[in-house]
């Protein structure tokens, strides 16, 4: 394979089906590619996920694996059971940065344990619109300053714990109604508001020696009028020009609607190598054909003078130094694994006194899932039915799925608990909380995402998680009213 062509596969990163390794991947990474990253899909629990790491390494043990691991709702290694790190909006609340540094260093181990090589995380959005479909309790909060005192904290635990981290989503995808997965945001803000809200975080990443920032697929006006951010010179040139970061820019995923709608993901690719990505995340379910596709595009491309050779070998070096830098976290990083710390209702927003529950009648009122976060057990539930057994003897519990019959509620003669994610943002969600407090003023609203200040019923607890460490601090918090 000529150097032109291995470096074009050294900044690619596709996703793949299923817990192993499969040929046409092995084959890929023989030829150079510069990464794979991992989904809920591809992980069954740590021996499998080790072994799964350590076939990928073993076909290139310069390739860097990565995955998704805020902590909270969006988790990976803890699909199955849920994650027992808080969520970053939950850290945001407790405002303790040397605690969201152990919870950095705490996720960081475990990936390095796994064999994974880099996090795409930290969220370093400002989460200032409470109506964002995507980012919310995945954001520190709404104030730029402390979003960006915790993103450097995350950043710190996670990189001294052996694992690159990438702070994401750049510009910021905070101030948004639309989810990118879907459709194309747009931020309308003025270049003050810019400089002020969204891009402080991001300076703290970079300070704190972040070694990638990912992209988000936004369009933003003010800098660009034509191009989403992934796409876009003039966007990616500030993490250059402005901030002197000199490490590698992640893509987002590709296959999201943000990016690749109207123009595919071959052209994606190539738009996102010319703005200055140097590595590209595909998707999730990617196949050989599509990455060939994609390859021959930038190739294409390359060929006629639209991509200069120069983008692509620069890209492919920043790529092979994150993979050094890893190296170097890996080598540095203490032996011992931290334990996840046990989460209290500090983080929480409790209107009110808890009630002393007897035996309640647990509802968890299905809602819709986030992309981002993807298909993860949440809130009390089944997958925590013997803690909530020890907690509440008696207990009965049930999810109520859409078109939402709330008969069981409305009939219980006991204390009621009901719980879901953006009960305020969702109209079937609203309308059926609405119901409950009609006729259940007594229930007990929990709401598990980020509120929404202009949402006309007001949740009696918000927790900013439904993850399974989260979620036993709410059955602490709860069992506590009984003794």
């Amino acid at each position: 394979m000529n150097p032109l062509t291995r470096a074009v596969n050294a900044t690619l990163m596709p996703g793949f089906v299923g817990p192993l390794l499969p040929d046409w991947l092995a084959a890929e990474l023989a030829d150079g590619l510069g990464s794979v990253c991992l989904f809920a899909t591809n992980i069954v629990d740590p021996e499998q996920t080790r072994a799964l790491c350590d076939a990928i390494h073993a076909a290139n043990p310069a390739a860097l694996i990565a995955t998704d691991e805020e902590g909270g709702d969006v988790t990976r290694l803890h699909h199955l059971t849920g994650s027992p790190y808080p969520s970053m909006a939950y850290l945001g609340r407790v405002d303790d940065e040397g605690l969201t540094e152990r919870v950095g260093a705490g996720i960081g181990a475990e990936l390095a344990a796994a064999g994974i090589d880099l996090d795409l995380a930290p969220d370093a959005d400002v989460n200032s619109n409470p109506r964002n479909p995507v980012i919310g309790v995945r954001s520190f909060g709404a104030d730029p300053a402390l979003v960006a005192r915790h993103v450097a904290a995350y950043t710190r635990g996670l990189q001294g714990a052996g694992v690159a981290a990438c702070a994401k989503h750049f510009p910021g995808h905070g101030d948004t109604a639309t989810d990118s997965h879907l459709a194309l945001p747009t931020i309308t803000v003025d270049p003050g508001t810019l400089k002020a809200r969204e891009l402080v975080p991001f300076a703290a990443a970079v300070q704190a020696g972040t070694l990638a920032v990912m992209t988000s697929h936004i369009m933003v006006p003010t800098l660009d009028t034509e191009l989403p951010a992934t796409l876009s010179a003039p966007i990616l040139g500030l993490l250059r020009d402005r901030f002197g970061f000199t490490g590698a820019i992640v893509s987002d995923a590709l296959d999201m609607a943000g990016a690749s709608a109207g123009r595919g993901l071959a052209e994606a690719a190539v738009l996102a190598l010319a703005a200055g990505c140097d590595l590209l995340c595909i998707g999730t379910d990617n196949t050989a054909e599509q990455l060939a596709e994609i390859r021959a595009a930038v190739l294409a491309a390359l060929a006629s003078g639209r991509l200069p050779q120069q983008r692509v070998f620069e890209a492919a070096e920043r790529v092979a130094t994150l993979s050094r830098g890893v190296a170097a976290l890996r080598a540095a990083a203490p032996s011992e694994r931290p334990e996840p710390p046990e989460l209290t209702a500090a983080g929480f927003t409790i209107a009110g006194p808890l009630p002393a529950l007897a035996a309640p009648l647990l509802v968890r009122l299905d809602s819709p899932d986030n992309i981002a976060a993807g298909d993860t057990v949440w809130g009390l539930a089944d997958h925590l039915a013997d803690e909530i057994s020890a907690a509440f003897p008696g207990a009965t519990i049930t999810t109520l799925h859409r078109p939402f019959d709330l008969t069981p509620v409305l009939q219980s003669e006991g204390p009621v608990v009901v719980q879901g994610r953006d009960l305020g943002r969702v109209p079937q969600l609203t309308a059926a909380v609405a119901d409950i407090r009609a006729a259940r003023p007594d229930a007990l609203i929990v709401e598990l995402g980020w509120p929404d200040p202009s949402a006309k019923v007001r949740p009696d607890v918000i927790t900013y998680c439904g993850g399974r460490g989260t979620m036993l601090a709410l059955l602490r918090a709860l069992a506590e009213r009984r003794r």
